[in-house]
């Protein structure tokens, strides 16, 4: 090969890869816009948000790697942090609020250049939490409440209408109950904010309707185990169960084996994530109902915001809201297919 034509092959070989740079580039700045502006967040500032200069370290942590919804948040977050130039660290709170804390303290004790975290429990993680403010690290809060937005100055809080979807599927449920019956809450954590929230959904539309009965309500504190175990003790206790409510899917799921195994498919099963496995079996008839809790919009949504407040010194407030809801559709056999097809292709 002539020293031309090296230089030629070469000079080509540069001019793709910067090609395939800016078409990245414009991609996660695309991207980044379209998520942001979905937030409601300052249009001009989305336009202009796309992948750091410079590589960025985050640290995260969830309530559980456990439940599938933080599974697949952890998920979102590392690919939007692959498109955006930032190196996520995760610190697993286990589902148990004194591990989380454990994690939490080694968190606190390093450097990064923002933070994003899912509380177990409300007023769990404030000391820890307070320290990484304190040292001038954005804290990006997710889902849940890490304590009262009044009383910690968290850049950002993403998280769903609690509420909204606790009533939205009790609604569905006791619609389709034809307003009479016996229904069964099975709770998630009783500190988890997300939860209290679900439950007041479900008191609120239950009081609508004087003919359902209210078996229980006990936690199962997001343990696939405990729900288990619980429902094993229903179904022996109770001869009528006409529906079910659960503050997640993982907990529905593990409920509906156990009424397989007793021959109570009878029951009207609703949860609340729309994760993969519980828009499977909303298709197939063994789940009435979920909710989308957008895991991808908010933990890729954390990453967002705290590149924005980093590399675009986006204040908290100000172009970055204080408190960003993230919406979901309820999901019924009706629309179970086109939900499924909108999260596979879209990390909604």
């Amino acid at each position: 090969m002539s020293g031309t034509d090296k230089t030629s092959k070469e000079t080509s070989k540069k001019a793709s890869k910067t090609r395939r740079d800016l078409l990245q580039a414009a991609t996660a700045a695309g991207s980044a816009a379209a998520l942001l502006a979905g937030f409601g967040i300052n249009p001009a500032m989305a336009a202009e948000m796309g992948r750091s200069e410079k590589p960025l370290k985050a640290a995260f942590s969830n309530a559980g790697l456990q439940a599938t919804w933080c599974a697949q948040g952890k998920q979102a977050a590392e690919w939007w942090g692959k498109l955006l130039n930032v190196e996520v660290t995760w610190f697993d709170g286990q589902l148990d609020a004194v591990k989380q804390r454990a994690a939490i303290d080694n968190m606190a004790s390093q450097k990064w250049d923002f933070v994003a975290i899912q509380a177990f429990g409300i007023g769990t993680l404030t000391q820890p939490v307070q320290k990484m403010i304190d040292a001038g690290i954005p804290v990006i809060d997710m889902d849940t409440l890490i304590a009262p937005l009044d009383q910690i100055n968290v850049h950002s809080f993403l998280a769903p209408d609690n509420e909204f979807m606790g009533a939205s599927v009790t609604q569905a449920l006791a619609t389709a109950m034809g307003g009479k019956g016996k229904i069964i809450m099975t709770q998630g954590a009783l500190g988890h904010t997300g939860a209290q929230g679900r439950a007041k959904g479900f008191e609120s539309v239950i009081k609508q309707f004087p003919n359902i009965e209210v078996l229980d309500t006990q936690p199962a504190d997001w343990d696939v185990t405990k729900a288990a175990r619980l429902w094993e003790t229903y179904l022996t206790k109770y001869p009528q169960i006409d529906a079910a409510f659960f503050h997640n899917d993982d907990m529905a799921l593990a409920a509906y084996n156990i009424m397989k195994a007793r021959n109570r498919t009878n029951i009207l099963i609703g949860g609340v994530d729309a994760m993969p496995p519980a828009i499977q079996a909303v298709s197939e008839g063994r789940m009435f109902a979920t909710v989308r809790n957008p895991s991808c919009r908010i933990h890729g949504g954390a990453i967002v915001a705290g590149v924005a407040a980093v590399t675009a010194g986006e204040k908290s407030g100000k172009g970055i809201p204080k408190h960003v809801i993230t919406d979901g559709p309820v999901v019924t056999k009706a629309n179970a297919a086109g939900m499924q097809w909108m999260e596979d292709h879209f990390l909604i």
